[in-house]
């Protein structure tokens, strides 16, 4: 071979390569199929409620109501993970165990930082988790009280727990549905402090107080007749804010099962005062935290330092329509992405807005602008942002090359996310579905977290949000930026 053919053999082989770039492996190819690269999952059985959210001493605390030894919903435990920045999280052994009582259900955590409750020291302040029993003899048999609430307490930082001696702590009434305790502590006017639960109570919220995290007494209830009622009440959480104009007010999220505004479950929230124990709302209006069918029975963490000023929550990115089917072997459900809440203001209307947690932006690779309207994607686990233009509505789409998709679109006053055709759908009927949310306000931007098994769209960084399961066949190889959209960029997000 000449000189002159080889340089050029090698100059048509560049060129080749350049042009027809080679197809990028995705992170979950050794993973297995579904499993998320970013979201948190257990390492296998049944997961389902963020439980007993608490920062102490530099760790993110991530408990769940966990059954190690199935893929589907059992005797409950809670599992335990721990992370110093949010995503990279270390699962624990599990931290609380069933036992005579019963299943170990849904709850919260605090720090005890005046050991009031006797449990610890000065010196070693007790991390207490306040949880329900559920006494599955006692619901099969017919009994209404088969709920109570009970604590237990860590000296070591939440790794090993000892259940209090007296438990329960708070008997039922006679309902049926009595659970979920989130516990707070507020400042009294006369300076005084009172831990106060909020807990759900079949279709109501009652609030409980107490000196010492032991003896508690009926505070007041709020919610029967008020607010979306399709469903039993759960999970709810009590959480004080600013809003725009300086001002307090709080707000009261609760889950609902069924009743939601996409089918199955949903978050609910009411805004308000609470004061000597009593929660006003300002108004009856149904307020939803995600209008997406899959985030559930989220709470928020506790004993955040000050110097943060934020509201850090997480929920159950799942939907009891289809959590105990989905196409995953091994394991199943994961958590959503944690999100940080504030207050809002349109038009004269208080809202939550619910926006991706800061430190996200550390699972970020190189950005890559996309400068036309279609754009291969790099990797399985993405965020996108787009900025909308001026005629407010907008489309894009992701497919693969097995000819499944997924369309993002805002629509008279509506954002969509269709999933009719995202892959596989034959595990419940409900799952194809389009799911819309009304937004009478104008979209600035938008903001799209995907991973092997999920989306989430934010809409101005979180004034609107909702969250969605897919479980494409193949992973998503093309973006299309149909209508509406500009400076779209994507970056491929790092496996923690």
């Amino acid at each position: 071979m000449t000189k002159a053919l080889l340089i050029l053999s090698i100059f048509v082989f560049l060129l080749s390569a350049c042009s027809n770039p080679k197809e990028i492996a995705f992170e979950s190819s050794g993973l297995e199929t579904f499993r998320p690269i970013y979201h948190f999952t257990p390492t296998k059985g049944w997961m389902n409620d963020p439980n007993g959210l608490i920062y102490m001493d530099g760790e993110y605390h991530l408990f769940f109501q966990y059954y190690p030894d199935s893929t589907v919903w059992g005797p409950m435990h809670w599992g335990h993970a721990v992370s110093n920045d949010l995503v990279n999280w270390k699962e624990l052994p599990i931290a609380i165990y069933p036992d005579s009582l019963g299943y170990i259900f849904s709850g919260s955590a605090v720090v005890d930082s005046e050991n009031s409750s006797g449990l610890g020291t000065a010196e070693n302040p007790p991390m207490v988790a306040i949880y329900t029993y559920h006494d599955m003899a006692g619901e099969k048999s017919g009994a209404k009280d088969y709920q109570k609430q009970a604590i237990a307490y860590s000296l070591d930082k939440g790794r090993t727990w000892i259940k209090y001696d007296k438990n329960p702590v708070l008997p039922n009434q006679g309902i049926k549905d009595f659970r979920d305790p989130k516990v707070s502590q507020i400042t009294l006017p006369d300076g005084t402090k009172l831990w106060v639960m909020t807990l759900a109570v079949l279709d109501r919220i009652q609030f409980f107080g107490s000196p010492n995290l032991k003896e508690w007494r009926l505070l007041s209830e709020f919610g029967q007749g008020i607010g979306a009622h399709g469903g039993v009440w759960e999970c709810p959480d009590l959480l004080p804010f600013t809003t725009p104009d300086g001002k307090q007010k709080w707000v009261l999220l609760v889950s609902l099962n069924p009743g939601g505004p996409q089918n199955g479950s949903a978050t609910q929230y009411f805004i308000g005062d609470f004061q000597n124990g009593t929660f006003t709302p300002d108004d009856t209006m149904i307020r939803w935290l995600d209008y997406g069918p899959d985030n559930y029975a989220g709470v928020t963490w506790a004993n955040l330092p000050k110097e943060q000023n934020r509201t850090l929550f997480i929920g159950w990115m799942s939907n009891w329509l289809y959590a105990q089917v989905v196409p995953t072997k091994s394991w199943r459900s994961a958590m959503t992405t944690p999100r940080e809440l504030s207050l809002f203001d349109v038009d004269g209307t208080l809202l939550v807005k619910s926006a991706p947690a800061k430190e996200l932006l550390a699972l970020r690779q190189e950005e890559i602008s996309v400068s036309k309207k279609e754009s291969k994607l790099p990797s399985e686990a993405m965020e996108i942002l787009a900025k909308v233009e001026s005629d407010e509505n907008f489309q894009l789409r992701f497919s693969n090359e097995m000819g499944e998709e997924i369309l993002i679109s805002k629509e008279m006053g509506l954002v969509t996310i269709d999933r009719r055709q995202a892959g596989r759908a034959d595990f419940h009927p409900d799952f194809a579905a389009a799911h819309s949310a009304p937004m009478s306000w104008k979209p600035k931007d938008l903001r799209i977290f995907l991973d092997a098994s999920s989306i989430e769209v934010f809409v101005n960084d979180g004034e609107l949000v909702m969250t969605s399961l897919i479980f494409p066949t193949s992973p998503w190889k093309k973006l299309e930026v149909l209508n509406g959209l500009d400076e779209v960029k994507i970056y491929p997000l790092k496996k923690p």
